[in-house]
Protein backbone atom coordinates (compact mmCIF):
# COMPACT_ATOMS: atom_id res chain seq x y z
CA UNK A 1 0.00 0.00 0.00
CA UNK A 2 2.58 2.28 1.13
CA UNK A 3 6.07 2.31 2.78
CA UNK A 4 7.07 2.68 6.73
CA UNK A 5 8.63 5.76 5.10
CA UNK A 6 5.92 7.42 3.78
CA UNK A 7 3.89 6.44 6.84
CA UNK A 8 6.47 8.26 9.20
CA UNK A 9 6.87 11.22 7.15
CA UNK A 10 6.31 14.34 9.19
CA UNK A 11 2.35 15.24 8.83
CA UNK A 12 3.14 18.42 6.73
CA UNK A 13 5.26 17.10 4.43
CA UNK A 14 2.82 13.69 3.89
CA UNK A 15 -0.13 16.17 3.35
CA UNK A 16 1.53 18.24 1.00
CA UNK A 17 2.87 14.53 -1.19
CA UNK A 18 -0.48 14.06 -1.31
CA UNK A 19 -2.34 17.16 -2.21
CA UNK A 20 0.24 17.36 -5.39
CA UNK A 21 -1.01 13.26 -5.97
CA UNK A 22 -4.30 14.51 -6.01
CA UNK A 23 -4.17 17.38 -8.03
CA UNK A 24 -2.55 15.30 -10.14
CA UNK A 25 -4.72 12.40 -10.88
CA UNK A 26 -7.76 15.18 -10.94
CA UNK A 27 -5.82 17.15 -13.41
CA UNK A 28 -5.73 13.84 -16.27
CA UNK A 29 -6.96 10.25 -16.15
CA UNK A 30 -4.56 7.70 -14.63
CA UNK A 31 -2.91 6.79 -18.14
CA UNK A 32 -1.86 10.33 -18.52
CA UNK A 33 -1.07 11.31 -14.63
CA UNK A 34 2.82 11.79 -14.56
CA UNK A 35 5.21 11.31 -11.52
CA UNK A 36 7.09 14.08 -12.66
CA UNK A 37 4.86 16.43 -12.05
CA UNK A 38 4.05 15.05 -8.76
CA UNK A 39 7.36 15.25 -7.11
CA UNK A 40 8.08 18.76 -9.12
CA UNK A 41 4.65 19.85 -7.44
CA UNK A 42 5.31 18.97 -3.80
CA UNK A 43 9.80 19.63 -4.88
CA UNK A 44 11.12 16.22 -3.56
CA UNK A 45 13.50 14.36 -5.76
CA UNK A 46 12.07 11.64 -7.84
CA UNK A 47 13.55 8.96 -5.97
CA UNK A 48 12.07 10.15 -3.12
CA UNK A 49 8.69 9.00 -5.10
CA UNK A 50 10.13 5.34 -5.18
CA UNK A 51 10.56 5.49 -1.30
CA UNK A 52 7.21 6.00 -0.41
CA UNK A 53 5.39 3.90 -3.30
CA UNK A 54 6.01 1.06 -5.67
CA UNK A 55 4.89 3.23 -8.69
CA UNK A 56 1.89 4.88 -9.85
CA UNK A 57 -1.07 2.25 -9.36
CA UNK A 58 0.21 1.69 -6.11
CA UNK A 59 -0.28 5.48 -5.01
CA UNK A 60 -3.91 5.72 -6.76
CA UNK A 61 -4.74 2.47 -4.40
CA UNK A 62 -3.42 4.56 -1.31
CA UNK A 63 -5.42 7.33 -2.95
CA UNK A 64 -8.60 5.58 -3.32
CA UNK A 65 -8.43 3.88 -0.02
CA UNK A 66 -7.74 7.42 1.26
CA UNK A 67 -11.17 8.58 -0.34
CA UNK A 68 -12.89 5.51 0.35
CA UNK A 69 -12.27 6.30 3.82
CA UNK A 70 -13.80 9.57 3.97
CA UNK A 71 -16.91 8.54 2.10
CA UNK A 72 -17.31 5.65 4.54
CA UNK A 73 -17.42 8.00 7.68
CA UNK A 74 -20.13 10.41 5.67
CA UNK A 75 -21.76 7.83 5.14
CA UNK A 76 -22.01 6.42 8.79
CA UNK A 77 -22.88 10.04 9.51
CA UNK A 78 -25.92 10.15 7.33
CA UNK A 79 -27.39 6.77 8.87
CA UNK A 80 -27.36 8.25 12.29
CA UNK A 81 -29.29 10.95 10.25
CA UNK A 82 -31.71 8.61 8.86
CA UNK A 83 -32.37 6.68 12.36
CA UNK A 84 -30.58 3.90 11.29
CA UNK A 85 -32.60 3.52 8.59
CA UNK A 86 -30.69 1.52 5.95
CA UNK A 87 -32.46 1.70 2.60
CA UNK A 88 -33.62 6.03 3.40
CA UNK A 89 -29.42 5.85 4.05
CA UNK A 90 -28.83 4.78 0.00
CA UNK A 91 -30.90 7.90 -0.99
CA UNK A 92 -29.49 10.67 1.32
CA UNK A 93 -26.46 9.39 0.43
CA UNK A 94 -27.03 9.63 -3.58
CA UNK A 95 -28.59 13.22 -2.66
CA UNK A 96 -25.92 14.48 -0.55
CA UNK A 97 -23.03 13.70 -2.65
CA UNK A 98 -24.03 14.45 -6.23
CA UNK A 99 -25.67 17.74 -5.40
CA UNK A 100 -22.84 18.56 -2.74
CA UNK A 101 -21.17 21.81 -3.77
CA UNK A 102 -17.91 21.41 -4.87
CA UNK A 103 -16.04 24.24 -2.86
CA UNK A 104 -17.83 23.05 0.44
CA UNK A 105 -16.34 19.64 0.83
CA UNK A 106 -12.96 19.42 -1.56
CA UNK A 107 -12.59 15.96 -0.38
CA UNK A 108 -15.31 14.92 -2.07
CA UNK A 109 -14.88 16.47 -4.98
CA UNK A 110 -11.88 15.11 -6.00
CA UNK A 111 -12.82 12.01 -5.46
CA UNK A 112 -16.06 12.40 -7.69
CA UNK A 113 -13.67 14.36 -10.06
CA UNK A 114 -11.43 10.84 -10.38
CA UNK A 115 -14.00 8.83 -10.96
CA UNK A 116 -15.35 11.25 -13.92
CA UNK A 117 -11.68 11.51 -15.77
CA UNK A 118 -11.26 7.65 -15.21
CA UNK A 119 -14.54 6.06 -16.87
CA UNK A 120 -13.04 2.96 -17.43
CA UNK A 121 -10.75 2.49 -14.02
CA UNK A 122 -11.81 -0.48 -12.15
CA UNK A 123 -12.45 1.19 -8.42
CA UNK A 124 -13.67 -2.34 -6.64
CA UNK A 125 -10.63 -3.76 -7.83
CA UNK A 126 -8.62 -0.85 -6.74
CA UNK A 127 -9.78 -0.99 -3.31
CA UNK A 128 -9.56 -4.77 -2.97
CA UNK A 129 -10.51 -6.82 -0.07
CA UNK A 130 -9.06 -4.64 2.48
CA UNK A 131 -9.09 -5.77 6.03
CA UNK A 132 -9.28 -2.01 7.12
CA UNK A 133 -12.38 -1.36 5.09
CA UNK A 134 -15.18 -2.95 7.25
CA UNK A 135 -18.19 -0.78 6.69
CA UNK A 136 -20.50 -2.98 8.44
CA UNK A 137 -18.42 -3.00 11.49
CA UNK A 138 -17.90 0.64 11.61
CA UNK A 139 -22.20 1.16 11.19
CA UNK A 140 -23.26 -1.93 12.79
CA UNK A 141 -24.57 -0.13 16.14
CA UNK A 142 -25.90 2.37 14.13
CA UNK A 143 -28.37 0.29 12.13
CA UNK A 144 -32.15 0.03 13.09
CA UNK A 145 -33.05 -3.85 13.16
CA UNK A 146 -36.42 -3.61 13.41
CA UNK A 147 -37.33 -3.84 9.83
CA UNK A 148 -35.28 -6.66 9.36
CA UNK A 149 -36.36 -10.43 8.98
CA UNK A 150 -33.39 -11.48 10.78
CA UNK A 151 -30.96 -9.74 12.85
CA UNK A 152 -28.49 -12.10 12.30
CA UNK A 153 -25.26 -9.98 11.54
CA UNK A 154 -24.68 -12.04 8.07
CA UNK A 155 -28.45 -11.57 6.66
CA UNK A 156 -27.67 -7.67 7.85
CA UNK A 157 -24.19 -7.76 6.02
CA UNK A 158 -26.18 -9.43 2.81
CA UNK A 159 -28.46 -6.10 3.02
CA UNK A 160 -25.90 -3.78 2.93
CA UNK A 161 -23.76 -5.03 0.55
CA UNK A 162 -26.52 -5.44 -1.96
CA UNK A 163 -27.66 -1.30 -0.93
CA UNK A 164 -24.18 -0.27 -1.15
CA UNK A 165 -23.11 -1.80 -4.03
CA UNK A 166 -26.57 0.07 -5.77
CA UNK A 167 -25.44 2.90 -4.53
CA UNK A 168 -21.45 3.03 -5.27
CA UNK A 169 -22.73 1.92 -8.85
CA UNK A 170 -25.27 4.41 -9.60
CA UNK A 171 -23.51 6.95 -8.08
CA UNK A 172 -20.56 6.63 -10.48
CA UNK A 173 -23.02 6.81 -13.52
CA UNK A 174 -24.26 9.85 -12.68
CA UNK A 175 -21.08 11.48 -12.11
CA UNK A 176 -20.55 10.23 -15.77
CA UNK A 177 -23.36 10.94 -16.79
CA UNK A 178 -24.98 13.74 -14.74
CA UNK A 179 -27.72 14.63 -17.34
CA UNK A 180 -29.62 11.34 -16.16
CA UNK A 181 -29.14 11.79 -12.16
CA UNK A 182 -32.86 12.03 -11.46
CA UNK A 183 -33.05 8.67 -13.93
CA UNK A 184 -30.35 6.95 -11.82
CA UNK A 185 -31.77 8.17 -8.56
CA UNK A 186 -35.24 6.40 -9.49
CA UNK A 187 -33.53 3.37 -10.23
CA UNK A 188 -31.87 3.63 -6.36
CA UNK A 189 -35.05 3.91 -5.01
CA UNK A 190 -36.64 1.02 -7.16
CA UNK A 191 -33.46 -1.22 -6.39
CA UNK A 192 -34.16 -0.21 -2.46
CA UNK A 193 -37.26 -1.17 -3.22
CA UNK A 194 -36.79 -4.74 -4.23
CA UNK A 195 -33.96 -5.35 -2.12
CA UNK A 196 -35.98 -4.33 1.26
CA UNK A 197 -39.70 -6.30 0.53
CA UNK A 198 -38.00 -9.02 -2.39
CA UNK A 199 -39.36 -9.73 -5.78
CA UNK A 200 -40.96 -12.54 -5.59
CA UNK A 201 -44.60 -13.14 -3.43
CA UNK A 202 -44.31 -15.76 -1.09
Amino acid sequence: MCSETFLRLPEEKRQRFLDAAWEEFTRVSFSDASINQIVRRCNIARGSFYQYFRDKEELTEYLMHEGWSYLMSGYHSILKETGGDIFALQLACFDRFLNQREDADPVLARFLQFLRINPGLDVPKLLGDREDLPVLERIWPDIDLTAFRSAEKEFVAQVVSLALMSLAALVVESVLHPERTEEYRKELMLRMEIIRRGSVTA
